[in-house]
């Protein structure tokens, strides 16, 4: 198997984590001092560096691109090494501390301890002498070399101890934790510690299987793997949750509402003001494009109150109330009352500046306060039209 095999297990999760990245982007440019954006997307940012980093055949690569043989190991080490020191931050971060000033010095002595570590790394390879590349056990190839031996003992025990607080302080807090998304983001986080203690157990006991002599390699090449894929994968998935979850939640409820006001706004667009025609771009925010679409129902129903009839919605809702709920009721008699409005309107020309005679009140009493109902009974068509046929009907015979 050649090394372009190799990069396909990498691929996905790159992929997912730089689109994660990319979606990220517009709010980071947007929220640049927003103490929860700016981490997030500097964690995600560092979680796709570290795959592309350590693909097999960009391992190659930078060795190659260096002159160096093994340079992607201190690289790709401390790209792992930061994002470690990123998520134990991170967590800090949501934790309500006892004070704010606790926790950002709990936050600096990570840093400075990971750097220290960071530091070390480059230390101990640059004094090692590794001068065969290694791309895919490295770490047991050179478990017995001075200095080698510290550069991989460091990693793993920075990453194992960094799993194992942040696993520890997740589950202190897990109990106490009442957000569904942010529940669901720790639990994410805390399956990813796990995975990531399995990787570096097997690391661990493979390279100490060498210092005795014994070729448990299969662990450091084979079983880790994996899992070192899935822990920094949950990890950042853990991260995203708690953010991304609200925010898909109210853009579904948003755009779902959005186009359940289609029906209403399509049968009023002729009548708003041109002053309410001002586009916003189909790339705004789909809580704008609502609130722009309820304001401009709002305002042409405010211009048709002149041709309202109270007493044909009056019928209609007493109709549709013998067969359906309150909420419907109101739907198909205000859907009815504003057809025949709009009717009314085009056969008469404007009426905006016509006196109302009270109307608007009507128009507030009896559609105004259910454009939602209004528009689910224009795009059930059938039923609307059943009960305007039975009104209408009834009101032609009444006057012959």
């Amino acid at each position: 198997m050649n090394l372009a095999d190799l990069h396909i297990p990498y691929t996905v999760p790159t992929v997912l984590l730089a689109t994660a990245l990319a979606f990220k982007t517009p709010t980071l440019a947007r929220a640049w001092r927003d103490p929860d954006v700016r981490p997030t997307a500097f964690l995600l940012g560092l979680a796709t560096a570290v795959f592309v980093s350590v693909t097999p055949v960009n391992i190659h690569r930078i060795n190659e691109l260096t002159g160096i043989p093994n340079f992607a190991a201190p690289w790709g080490y401390s790209l792992l090494t930061v994002f470690c020191a990123t998520c134990l931050t991170m967590i800090m971060r949501w934790r309500e501390e006892p004070s704010d000033r606790r926790r950002r010095r709990r936050m600096r002595l990570v840093y400075w301890i990971y750097s220290g570590i960071v530091l070390a790394l480059w230390g101990t390879f640059f004094l090692a002498d590794v001068p065969e590349e290694r791309i895919y056990d490295l770490d047991t190839y050179y478990a017995g070399t001075p200095w080698a031996r510290e550069h991989i003992l460091l990693y793993l025990i920075a990453h194992m101890v960094s799993a194992l607080v942040a696993a520890s302080m997740i589950w202190r807090w897990l109990t106490q934790v009442e957000s569904r998304w942010l529940k669901a983001g720790l639990v994410s986080l805390q399956v990813g510690y796990a995975f990531g203690l399995v990787f570096d157990v097997a690391k661990l006991a493979a390279v100490a299987a060498r210092w005795l002599d014994t070729d448990w390699d299969f662990l450091s090449t084979k079983v880790a793997p994996p899992f070192a894929l899935l822990d920094a994968i949950l990890v950042a998935i853990g991260f995203i949750i708690p953010q991304a979850g609200p925010y898909l939640q109210d853009r579904i409820r948003d755009g779902a509402h959005y186009r359940q006001l289609h029906p209403l706004w399509r049968a009023l667009r002729s009548l708003a003001p041109a002053a309410a025609q001002a586009r916003v771009g189909r790339w705004a925010p789909i809580s704008l494009r609502l609130l722009q679409r309820q304001q401009r129902i709002h305002d042409a129903l405010l211009r048709l109150a002149p041709h309202f009839d109270s007493s044909l919605y009056q019928r209609a809702y007493d109709a549709a109330r013998a067969q359906y709920g309150e909420e419907t009721a109101r739907g198909i008699a205000g859907a009815i009352a504003t057809r025949a409005a709009v009717a009314s309107q085009e056969t008469t020309g404007d009426a905006s500046s016509r006196p109302v005679s009270g109307q608007p009140a009507q128009i507030g009493t009896y559609v105004a306060d259910h454009i939602d109902s209004i528009s689910r009974a224009m795009r059930r068509a059938r039923a609307t039209e059943g009960i305007r046929r039975r009104v209408t009907t009834r009101e032609s015979a009444s006057h012959v």
